[in-house]
């Protein structure tokens, strides 16, 4: 079911429309407004688009260190468990 959300971004309202809860849009409407107004803080821009676009390029690099670190878990979970297969597998060879 489709619903509207109120959310303030650095000091912008904005309507959103969508299936997500309400207080999950408002739970990253205030993490993009704290990066928003993170950038500003150490690059002192005043400009709302250039501090999104600054606050988006912090978010993409979050987004592929992330992505970088699943898949090195996801790795090394994949050679753990073929180690353990070919445990298992040699125990049952040697109970045959």
């Amino acid at each position: 079911m489709e619903h509207s959300v109120e959310v303030k971004i650095y000091d912008q309202v904005y309507h959103l429309r969508g299936e997500s809860d309400a207080a999950h849009a408002q739970e990253l409407a205030q993490y993009v407004d704290e990066r928003m107004r993170a950038v500003a803080d150490v690059t002192g821009a005043v400009d709302s688009l250039r501090l999104a676009v600054l606050a988006a390029l912090h978010l993409a690099d979050e987004v592929f260190q992330l992505r970088a670190r699943q898949q090195q878990l996801e790795g090394e979970i994949r050679e753990r468990a073929q180690r353990a297969l070919a445990q298992v597998d040699q125990a049952l060879k040697n109970s045959a």
